[in-house]
C-alpha cells in the first residue's frame, strides 16, 4: 500500500513514519504538515491510504476527508482527542488511532485499510436472488444471501460481511438496500443494514452481531421493533 502522513507535529509523523517501516508492503510516498498540501498532492497523485491527524490549522483532517469524498483514499485517523470519534465514523473511516499510537492498534489499523483495499480488486454484484456473485481476474463464484451479517456504507463503497471475509462494493447503500431482499434484510441506520436472522440481541442504542456492536438510528427504530416484534 502507498501511504501519506498529515500530521502538523513533528514528532507525530516521524512515530507514524518508524511504524510504517515494520510492516511490509507499506510505503510512505510523502509526508505533509498541513491539510491544505495534501489536498493539493491529492489533486494530481494517488495514494491507497492516509493517516491523518484531524486538529491541524486552516484545514482539519475532518475537512480534508470530506473534501476528498470522491475519491477512493482510505482513512485512519490519528488525533490525540477522543470527541470526534462519532463524527469521524460518520465518514466511513477506516480505523480511529488515539495518540500515542501503540503498534498493536497501529498494526490491527493497517490490516483493516489492507482488507478494505483488497476487497476493491473483487467486482461484486448484487443479484436479487440468493446469491452475490463475486468476481476475481477471471473467476466468478456465488456467495449465499444467508451467509451475510450486515453491510456498512464507506463513502462510494458498501462493504459486505461474512464469517469468513468482507467485499467492498463500489456503489451506493441506497442500491444495496434495494437489491436485497427485504425478507433477510432490514435497513437500521444510514450506514448499516443487517441481516435480520442474523442479530443477536437487541440493546439501548443498537444490535448486537456477530460481536459487533452496529447503532440503530431512531428513524428506523419503530421499524426493527415491529420486525423482531417487540413491544
Amino acid at each position: 500500500m502507498k501511504a501519506l502522513i498529515v500530521d502538523d507535529n513533528d514528532i507525530a509523523r516521524t512515530t507514524l513514519a518508524h511504524l510504517v517501516k515494520q510492516v511490509p508492503n507499506l510505503t510512505i510516498v510523502n509526508e505533509f504538515s498541513n491539510a491544505i498540501e495534501a489536498y493539493n498532492f491529492l489533486q494530481t497523485n494517488s495514494v491507497d491510504l492516509i493517516f491523518l491527524d484531524i486538529e491541524m490549522p486552516e484545514m482539519s483532517g475532518i475537512e480534508l476527508t470530506k473534501n476528498l469524498s470522491g475519491k477512493d483514499t482510505i482513512i485512519i485517523f490519528t488525533t490525540s482527542n477522543k470527541e470526534y470519534a462519532l463524527e469521524a465514523f460518520e465518514l466511513n473511516i477506516a480505523d480511529y488511532l488515539l495518540k500515542p499510537v501503540m503498534p498493536a492498534r497501529f498494526l490491527q489499523a493497517v490490516s483493516k485499510a489492507q482488507a478494505i483495499l483488497d476487497s476493491r480488486k473483487e467486482d461484486v454484484e448484487v443479484t436479487k436472488d440468493e446469491f452475490l456473485f463475486v468476481r476475481d481476474s477471471n473467476i466468478t463464484r456465488r456467495l449465499k444471501l444467508d451467509d451475510i451479517f450486515y453491510a456498512e456504507a464507506m463513502g462510494d463503497y458498501v462493504k459486505f460481511y461474512t464469517r469468513e471475509k468482507m467485499f467492498a462494493i463500489h456503489g451506493k447503500m441506497k442500491t444495496a438496500e434495494e437489491r436485497l431482499p427485504k425478507d433477510h434484510f432490514i435497513r437500521v441506520h444510514r450506514s448499516y443494514i443487517v441481516s435480520v436472522g442474523k442479530i443477536d440481541t437487541l440493546q439501548d442504542g443498537g444490535i448486537m452481531i456477530n460481536g459487533k456492536f452496529i447503532p440503530v438510528a431512531d428513524a428506523y427504530r419503530k421499524a426493527l421493533n415491529t420486525r423482531m416484534n417487540v413491544f
